[in-house]
């Protein structure tokens, strides 16, 4: 009886990996079983085996327990279709010769690089990786890009310290890496956090000898919120380059990458998180300066959606078609706006992820999102 119960639990979280998450708690846990998907199938594997040495054999736990190893093999087997069509679409990344997604380096760790801490406007902080590479690591001394970081938060929280695997990751492969902190919200509004972005690329271009960076290669990276945040910077400040795609001066900016931000402003007041999740008609009225009602125009000049036009940097979109904080359609109906200007850019979709899934880089999600990052970096600075 035990075994059942346990196996119908674990089967009714696996649910997760094909169903968005009703309330916030069981949105963590998506994260969880969606990213860390080799704990439930082990569990699972392991009630499985069980049930040959009870005395009476409960074949109902069995079938349960299969349907719920399915379920959570799912994100590991999706990952490996999804890894087919982004080699093939992206190409292979012969720099680093490797797939974009192998079962074994889900149980790899990530090690953690230096950074120095610096103000570059009033108190406002960024972290710059590397401070220094150690144990013999070639630190290059020549130019080298430069990716601008910017937290998510729902504009009013988060820091510069979210989510450091993948400053990690990029700082090792000889990017220097910049994850700043903003002006929040309720207290700051849009677009505040846009013109710290101009502050954070001003004070890097004029401290670049001291990283070495080559104020001709900037890129944009934001989660969430800061998605928002880096598509606007990027759609909106000078990209350095004249319309012919020539080099000219400006502020650099080769490219931007998003993952699961909020592109269209109108249409997600009109189209909320669950309140079970969180209000983000709330979080999008302390950001803008109340409701849509009384201030449309502050929507619509902070969606993307509205800013992007033909000469926009090439645009790495991210986004899990299970988000349940922002929507899927968010990424869709940028991807459709930029495949009609024209813009160079690529649209990642992971069918079993939810928001926030690059907690780890290590699951199938992280795996995928990243190599499509390194790809993608490499194809908009070199």
């Amino acid at each position: 009886m035990i075994r059942l119960v346990l196996l119908s639990l674990l089967t009714l979280t696996a649910l997760l990996t094909v169903c968005k998450a009703p309330t916030y708690h069981l949105w963590l846990l998506a994260i969880g079983v969606t990213e860390f998907p080799w704990i439930p199938v082990g569990c699972i594997v392991l009630l499985l085996l069980a049930g040959y040495w009870l005395p009476a054999r409960r074949w109902t736990g069995t079938w349960v327990g299969l349907v719920g190893l399915s379920l959570s093999l799912s994100p590991i087997i999706r990952a490996y279709t999804a890894a087919a069509t982004l080699q093939y679409t992206l190409g292979q990344d012969e720099a680093r010769e490797r797939l974009p997604f192998r079962w074994t380096r889900m149980f790899r760790g990530s090690a953690a690089v230096p950074f120095t801490t610096v103000t570059y406007k009033d108190s406002l902080t960024m972290d710059v990786y590397p401070d220094d590479l150690p144990n013999g690591d070639i630190v290059h001394l020549t130019p080298r890009p430069c990716i601008l970081v910017i937290h998510g938060g729902s504009w009013s929280g988060g820091s510069s310290r979210q989510l450091p695997e993948l400053n990690w990751v990029l700082a090792r492969q000889g990017y220097v890496v910049a994850s700043m902190n903003y002006r929040l919200a309720p207290r700051f509004k849009n677009p505040a956090p846009i013109r710290d972005v101009a502050s954070a690329l001003a004070f890097l271009r004029a401290h670049a000898a001291r990283w070495h960076i080559d104020t001709t290669r900037f890129v944009l990276l934001g989660r969430s919120a800061g998605a928002q945040i880096a598509l606007m910077a990027a759609y909106t400040l000078p990209t350095g380059k004249d319309t012919r795609g020539r080099t000219a001066p400006g502020s650099g900016i080769r490219g931007v990458i998003d993952f699961y931000g909020p592109t269209d402003m109108v249409w997600g007041y009109s189209a909320p998180a669950s309140r079970l999740v969180m209000d983000s008609r709330k979080v999008m009225e302390d950001y803008l300066g109340g409701s849509y009602q009384k201030v449309p125009e502050h929507y619509v000049a902070s969606s993307p959606l509205e800013a992007v036009d033909p000469h926009a940097p090439p645009t790495l979109l991210i986004h899990g078609r299970n988000d349940v904080v922002v929507a899927y359609e968010h990424s869709v109906r940028l991807d459709a706006k930029l495949t009609a200007l024209g813009v160079p850019h690529y649209f990642l979709s992971l069918p079993w992820a939810t928001h926030a899934f690059d907690y780890t880089l290590n699951g199938p999600s992280g795996q995928l999102s990243t190599y499509a990052v390194e790809v993608f970096l490499d194809k908009v600075t070199h």
